[in-house]
């Protein structure tokens, strides 16, 4: 009964999307108010939908029920519950019953909260947020349906994927999906927007704060996944430019080249059509990755083995939105003012190479991720891009845009002075110089690019410091001062501190921990021992051991250092339901270096393989990522109200000039509140 409930629930949500994508569209154009105000139930009643179809799949995984298909193949009634709960969405149906919730949570905080915007723009919003859901529902209910029931049942399960019986792997999807669907908000606004002819410094305030919320979760969401491949894999790696991770990384790299144009259109009303463009090849990149995983072209541990015609479904429904998208660009686009002018030599100058570097980054990711497929379908063959091809092109674009993050803030908006901005840098440049000779002390002999790399994360870190250093006038100031300009900032400027400065702490452990890594084999006896890295590791035995639904090989490890004494136990582990094996690393984690042990295959002479890594800083990865995402989440704010309804006339487009930004409502915070123009020091 509960499936079937859940089942009526999809469909009424995607009737319910249906009205959603019409009815306020119609009342926009032909300007009737209460039309466009159907759009405000029908979102929440949408989202109350499908809550309720997911909550009732997530109860038939939680009791095992077996008449449904979906759980059958991906769960077990031995399987421990938080796994049970993960299941829902560790497989392609249950995924997109949950994509679809975050899309409708979307849809529904914009009928909740959006009460600061035009009634024409938020019914268009609203629309086009109806309209993403209606292709997506339709994708679940005709070709992924999670609610087929299967009569007799078995008596019990499949199991689940034993790679996705892992905690990070319960919240690496929804934050990844978070991200990927929420950059559908800034879709709707663009393309809500050229309906509109309204994109001005109020169009880039209302739709930055969900550009800020997708880009926070997608950092956390990729973050975490390069930390389950990290400890769960076994290969002692972070990132392999495999390519669904890439599927994950176009979309970020867009989204922040589309975060920091929407700052210049904020400002100075500058990059207009730029930012539309973004916003619409973002949320494309999204479905692209979405589709990749889904399509079945791909071979990876990360994607989904389904049917290649859902891949179709998907590739359609890209072409549909991205396509009829960029149509309303190609119409609109022309049309929008070139507003604000700038020189090369400003802030605007160094956002528009910021967005320079970071667009042809994506292109150099995407034509690598990419191009083996279009090859093999032209009859070409199958070819293989690897690490080689992305760390010879996709690095050396990422240089020069590092040495600009701790430039551009610096600089004044409008027209700047560049021997100014580098001598407010003075200290930066400092403690990048010690880091260098520290180095260099370390390790000297070291790669090159090590070198760089690691002056560079300096650069970036101690960067961002001087920047928020310069706006509070430390030490120019009493500290008290300091203090309260400190406390007056807004959220925005506290949150690129912390994303910048969090960027900076994760190169420096992408790279020691890519330059400096330290690995051993060696096939051991019980008592044999090797070292690495100034640890002793001494293998005492193997011992098997029962988990809740697999049995373990587990290795006791006794690790010795001046002053230090600890056991590591890493495990093979075999899950009988599923017939598959997995590595469970061990690793000694401290705030300089991981040290981390796999137990490998017992020889057939004796003795067991022992692989023994050391990874200096590479901690410093997902504590910057992680600042990178507070950064992000500590600069949202409520967005400043609208502008009252006659001024709003005025900054539509049709030849009208955009209308001056509105002021907050009272005691309203709000995210990028405009500062006094840096002056240069010219």
């Amino acid at each position: 009964m509960i499936p079937e409930l859940g089942h009526f629930a999809l469909i009424l949500a995607l009737l319910l999307a249906v009205v959603q994508a019409g009815v306020p569209l119609a009342g926009a154009a032909r300007g009737r108010a209460d039309w466009m105000a159907v759009g405000e139930p029908a979102a929440l009643g949408q989202l109350a939908a499908v809550l309720l179809a997911f909550l009732a799949l997530t109860w038939a995984y939680v009791v095992s029920d077996f008449t449904v298909e979906n759980v059958i193949r991906n769960s077990h009634s031995a399987k421990p519950m938080i796994y049970k709960i993960s299941g829902v969405w560790g497989n392609h149906e249950g995924s997109m019953v949950l994509w679809v919730l975050i899309l409708a949570a979307f849809g529904a905080m914009v009928a909740l909260f959006g009460g600061s915007l035009p009634a024409t723009l938020r019914a268009r919003v609203l629309a086009v947020q109806g309209m993403i859901g209606v292709g997506f529902l339709t994708f679940i209910l005709f070709t992924s349906n999670p609610f087929t029931r299967v009569f007799p049942p078995p008596l019990d399960g499949n199991d689940l994927n034993p790679l996705l019986q892992d905690p990070g792997l319960a919240f690496h999807p929804p934050l990844l999906y978070f991200g990927y669907v929420g950059f559908s908000m800034a879709f709707s606004f663009a393309v809500a927007g050229l309906l509109e002819g309204r994109v001005d410094a109020a169009w880039a305030r209302w739709v930055r704060p969900w550009t800020v919320a997708a880009w926070a979760g997608l950092t956390l969401g990729i973050a975490l996944g390069s930390w389950w491949a990290y400890y769960e894999l076994g290969w002692g790696g972070w990132w392999f430019w495999d390519p669904v991770e890439n599927a994950s990384l176009m979309p970020w790299l867009a989204g922040t080249a589309l975060l920091h144009s929407a700052i210049v259109v904020e400002k100075r009303e500058a990059l207009k059509g730029w930012t539309i463009l973004l916003a619409i090849l973002t949320f494309g990149l999204s479905l692209l990755g979405t589709f990749l995983v889904r399509s079945g072209v791909l071979t990876s541990v990360h994607a989904f083995a389904v049917d290649p015609a859902r891949g179709v479904y998907i590739l359609v429904l890209l072409a549909i939105a991205v396509g009829g998208a960029l149509v309303l660009y190609a119409l609109r686009a022309p049309s929008l003012s070139g507003g604000g002018v700038f020189a090369p030599v400003s802030r605007e100058g160094a956002l528009v190479l910021n967005n320079l570097f970071l667009s042809t980054a994506t292109v150099t990711v995407f034509l690598g991720t990419l191009y083996p497929l279009f090859l093999e379908a032209a009859g070409g063959g199958r070819v293989s891009v690897g690490p080689p091809f992305f760390e010879a092109t996709f690095v050396p674009l990422m240089l020069p845009m590092l040495v600009l993050m701790a430039i551009g803030p610096m600089m004044a908006w409008k027209r700047s002075d560049l021997a100014g901005a580098l001598g407010r840098l003075k200290v930066a440049a400092g403690l990048t110089a010690l880091v260098i000779l520290g180095t260099l002390a370390w390790r000297l002999g070291g790669p090159v690019m090590a070198l760089v790399g690691l002056a560079l994360a300096a650069w970036v870190f101690f960067g961002a410091l001087a920047e928020f250093a310069d706006r509070i006038r430390l030490f120019r100031l009493p500290l008290a001062d300091s203090w309260r300009r400190a406390k007056g900032l807004p959220r925005s400027a506290w949150g690129m501190t912390l994303a910048h400065a969090g960027l900076g702490i994760a190169i420096a452990g992408m790279t020691a921990s890519s330059a400096f890594l330290s690995e051993r084999i060696a096939r051991l006896e019980p008592g044999g021992t090797i070292e690495i890295a100034g640890y002793d590791l001494r293998f005492e035995g193997v011992e098997l051991v029962a988990g809740p639904n697999y049995q373990a090989q587990r290795a006791t490890i006794t690790v010795t250092a001046p002053g230090r004494r600890f056991e590591l136990t890493p495990e093979n582990r075999w899950y009988p339901v599923a017939q598959q094996a997995t590595t469970e690393a061990a690793i000694r984690t401290t705030w300089l270096a991981d040290l981390y042990v796999v137990l490998g295959d017992r020889g057939e002479a004796g003795g067991w393989t022992i692989r023994a890594f050391h990874h200096p800083l590479v901690p410093w990865i997902w504590l910057g990522t992680g600042l990178m995402a507070v950064g992000g989440l500590v600069s949202l704010g409520r967005t400043r109200a609208a502008a009252p309804a006659g001024k709003r006339a005025a900054t539509r487009s049709g030849g009208g000039r955009p209308a001056a930004a509105p002021a907050p409502a009272p005691g309203h915070a709000r995210l990028g509140t405009p500062e006094p123009e840096r002056p240069s020091a010219g």
